[in-house]
């Protein structure tokens, strides 16, 4: 049987590409011909990388001392900026310190108050 309603061709052409009619891929990468730097030991601050200055690895001194004395140092900086703060710190700092009964009692004080504010308003728009 055949096609109905379009032309056979003798030689049809198949959609894609015949196999192995790309360029074949690259079998080898290109090397640069020098490699960039002294050879490095990981961990240690070398050169090219991020380093920050009074961070540890800064330095390559290798005393696991003084590496750990830095790190104390760091986590000493970070506690200090941690405890400055403003007004706000300062109230947050104030609530928390404070034990729940001292709270309830707080809270039940301001209820009271807004409780009398509104006794007082009712009395006088009573006519």
């Amino acid at each position: 049987m055949g096609n109905i309603c379009g032309k056979a061709e003798s030689n049809p052409s198949p959609p894609g590409r015949i196999l192995g009619s790309a360029p074949a891929p690259r079998t080898t990468s290109s090397v640069p011909k020098k490699v960039g730097g002294p050879p490095r030991t990981l961990g240690g601050g070398g050169a090219g990388g991020n380093v920050v200055p009074g961070a540890a690895g800064g330095d390559s001194s290798g005393d696991p001392g003084d590496a750990r004395r830095r790190a104390a140092e760091a986590a000493e900086a970070r506690a200090k900026a941690a405890n400055k703060g403003g007004k706000l710190k300062a109230q947050l700092t104030s609530q928390q310190k404070k034990s729940r009964t001292e709270t309830l009692k707080g809270a039940s004080e301001a209820e009271r108050r807004a409780r009398d504010a509104d006794e007082g308003l009712e009395a006088r728009q009573w006519n």
